[in-house]
């Protein structure tokens, strides 16, 4: 009764469009590569993006133990260097020569649409640009409306070039890799049937060196996984789902959370470097990054997201590329939400993605 009287609650919550009539979300302003690297951050707040570490949370001793270490780590007075120092890839580089939305200290904003803010309905809204009432929960069903993934996987010039690498285990349901027979490799699953012995010996390490497996899969063994994949295979749409910044700060750890975003920046570093070096992808990708969730705001409130958790909607989204302006940090007053991502994630790549038309689509076998 009492989930109920929520969804009811949320329902009547819920924009209503002119009845029968349903609008796309509008793509952002972009415009296209041959490549697209999709990468996301799970639960990772815009404050720690645009202003680095919370000082309040760097002194409370019950989640981050060590205030002075991480103090020497990340802390400045000013917040440019404090995020900096925590996210040196995305201030020095795609603060440079991309663009990031989201800071609302000068009113750019990115939110989810969805009101349930949480893991499976941000990535849904994400990758299929709908706020489905239905989608209200993780737990692990098979998704029937269509991602924008599987639309591009049915795309001439795509077909067998669309991959996720995901450290969560639910992607697979998220994405419904049964439906569309994307390769989806999520949790502690290894690739199959390779020739590549960095890839072997990744799959022992996950087999035979992790004791304690849980939903989500250690973020460095995800990106290893995956650039790997893509150094043999050269795929044209790549998503990198890592998840470990969520995981650190709902157990609360906020020194954790810190070091993961880091870690994850450094990663990011690293797959840039690559395809900025490597033929076929140099000078002809895009990255996308963003989050599919907030947090709470509030010293106590930070390890939580919900409904009912102010914050929780506050998101953000990076961008860099060929067609992408180099205008750094968005000081204009905007309002962007993360339904319009779908769409933004085929422009990108020189399509168009209709999530009613591309229904029909997958229905019939109609793809081009």
């Amino acid at each position: 009764m009492k989930n109920l009287l929520t969804c009811l609650i949320l329902f009547a919550a819920l924009p209503m469009n002119h009845p029968g009539v349903w609008k796309s979300p509008d793509p952002l302003p972009v415009a296209p590569a041959e490549n697209l690297f999709i990468i996301t951050i799970d639960g990772f707040r815009w404050q720690e993006l645009f202003t680095g570490a919370d000082e309040s949370l760097l002194a409370d001793t019950t989640c981050t133990p060590d205030p002075a270490m991480m103090k020497m780590m990340y802390w400045d007075e000013k917040p440019e260097e404090r995020r900096k120092k925590l996210l040196p890839f995305f201030w020095n580089i795609i603060g440079s020569q991309g663009c990031l939305y989201g800071n609302r200290n000068y009113n750019n904003k990115v939110n989810t649409a969805n009101l349930f803010r949480f893991s499976y309905p941000g990535y849904n809204e994400i990758f299929t640009g709908n706020t489905d009432i239905m989608v209200s929960s993780n737990k692990k069903r098979k998704n029937s409306n269509v991602n924008v993934l599987e639309y591009l996987h049915g795309r001439e010039g795509f077909k067998d070039k669309v991959v996720a690498f995901t450290s969560w285990d639910v992607f697979p349901y998220i994405l419904n890799k049964e439906r569309n027979g994307l390769l989806i490799n999520s949790g502690y699953e290894c690739i199959d049937k390779t020739d590549c012995e960095a890839q072997r010996m990744i799959s022992q390490v996950q087999t035979e060196a992790v004791y304690h497996k849980g939903q989500t899969r250690y973020d460095q063994l995800t990106f290893l996984t995956a650039k790997e994949y893509v150094q043999q295979h050269k795929p044209r749409v790549v998503y990198i789902g890592l998840g470990e910044t969520d995981e650190y700060a709902h157990s609360g750890r906020y020194d954790l959370y810190l070091d993961q975003a880091n870690k994850i920046d450094r990663m990011l570093a690293e797959l840039w470097l690559w395809v900025q070096t490597t033929p076929g992808y140099r000078n002809n990708t895009t990255f996308l990054i963003t989050t599919d969730h907030g947090r709470g705001s509030r010293d106590r409130k930070w390890t939580s997201h919900g409904a009912f958790i102010k914050g929780s909607s506050q998101t953000w989204l990076a961008l860099i590329g060929p067609g992408i302006q180099a205008v750094g940090e968005m000081k204009e007053n905007q309002q962007f939400y993360q339904e319009q991502i779908a769409n933004t994630i085929a422009a990108l790549v020189g399509e168009t993605f209709d999530r009613r038309s591309a229904a029909g689509d997958l229905a019939t076998g109609n793809h081009r």
